[in-house]
């Protein structure tokens, strides 16, 4: 192995959060499903399109000083379902999250079809996504049964 294989791509953090194994070219998607965006104070790396053995191609990202909560665990499963989520304290790994894509989404997103019932004020019903297909991903709104694209959720987000 090249010296230059060998080099870390991205430096170590001390505190905060890593994200691992997110699909190739998906990490822009990742960061705005979990609202993270250039106006924090934190420090945040990416790194896109790297070598993975176990997916030919990914993106890795670290949040310096921040934990993900299970409710942005739940959002980031809509993007990287088989994404790892370590947290990192003093250096080293501290505890491992799982990401659980469920046969049904609950108050993740809002349906993308502007005419279900779910965006009518009066109808207060929770936000149910239904899991169709795993791969690729494809969901579908419980209420009116109109399949959502992933893309269009990630404006969606409740």
């Amino acid at each position: 192995m090249s010296q230059e294989s060998n080099m870390r791509r991205v430096t170590a953090i001390k505190n905060g959060t890593v994200i691992d194994h997110i699909p190739s070219g998906k990490a822009l998607s990742v960061l705005k499903m979990l609202g993270i965006d250039g106006g924090m104070s934190n420090p945040i790396s990416m790194v896109m399109n790297v070598p993975s053995q176990k997916m030919g191609g990914k993106d890795i990202i670290k949040v310096e000083d921040r934990e993900l909560t299970q409710h942005e665990l739940d959002r980031l499963a809509l993007v990287a379902p088989d994404a790892s989520v370590a947290i990192i304290r003093s250096y080293a790994v501290a505890e491992k999250m799982e990401i659980n894509l469920t046969d049904e989404v609950v108050n993740v997103a809002r349906c993308t079809f502007s005419n279900c019932i779910t965006t009518n004020p009066m109808e207060p019903l929770p936000h149910r996504l239904i899991l169709t297909k795993r791969e690729p991903l494809e969901l579908r709104c419980r209420y009116c049964g109109k399949n959502q694209e992933i893309d269009k959720l990630v404006d969606n987000l409740l």
